[in-house]
């Protein structure tokens, strides 16, 4: 296996700053945490196999949610998704998970209870961060680019509903070759949520 060197890649945005194995309850992965120079902010991937200079690859791009994957609320599908990826990743031996700290869509854990607040006087998760000043999805994947390009990825097989990840991840230099469906069965607290994803912000459900 290639141990590379730490880093700095794409002027300096990020590092790659340690790498380690991690057994999990879905099998081992490489762990790889990758540092944001200016903010401090670190970024993990989880990859199986030799994921260098590969065309094609399977990836999932997933943002941070303490409530869904800490806490197992049911709110969100984000832990289900989660889980799904690791498990189709250790399934066909080759692939990688970019896990972004981008907790709530980008407005914060603090942010996101305050939302959470708001839906249950009435309002869906797309008001909701309106209301707060924030818009619907405040994410940016810029970061996922950088580390694809680091590994020397050209195109990707994307594990995402979301059409805004494939439209940055291509306009980042990177083809996506293959959609791959990450759809996870609604619970009864998830399911006016994953309404408003597909009716509002477009996701492919």
């Amino acid at each position: 296996m290639r141990i590379p060197k730490p880093k700095y890649i794409e002027q300096n945005d990020i590092l790659l700053y340690s790498k380690s194995k991690l057994p999990t309850e879905f099998g081992l992965f490489d762990i790889y945490i990758f540092r944001e120079i200016k903010s401090g902010k670190e970024h993990i991937v989880l990859s199986c196999g030799d994921i260098w200079n590969k065309e094609d690859l399977v990836v999932r791009i997933h943002s941070e949610c303490f409530t869904g994957e800490v806490l197992h609320s049911l709110k969100c599908d984000c832990k289900a998704q989660l889980e799904l990826a690791l498990k189709y990743i250790q399934k066909i031996g080759t692939g990688m998970i970019i896990y972004l700290r981008q907790e709530g869509r980008g407005i914060g854990l603090g942010n996101k209870i305050r939302a959470y607040s708001l839906q249950e006087k009435g309002l869906d998760t797309v008001e909701a961060n309106l209301r707060l000043g924030f818009p619907e999805d405040a994410r940016s994947y810029d970061v996922a680019v950088q580390i694809l390009k680091y590994f020397n990825i050209n195109s990707v097989q994307l594990m995402t509903n979301n059409p805004k990840k494939i439209s940055s991840v291509e306009k980042g230099g990177i083809k996506v070759t293959k959609r791959i469906p990450c759809i996870v069965p609604p619970t009864k607290y998830s399911s006016y949520y994953l309404e408003i994803k597909k009716k509002k912000m477009g996701h492919l459900l």
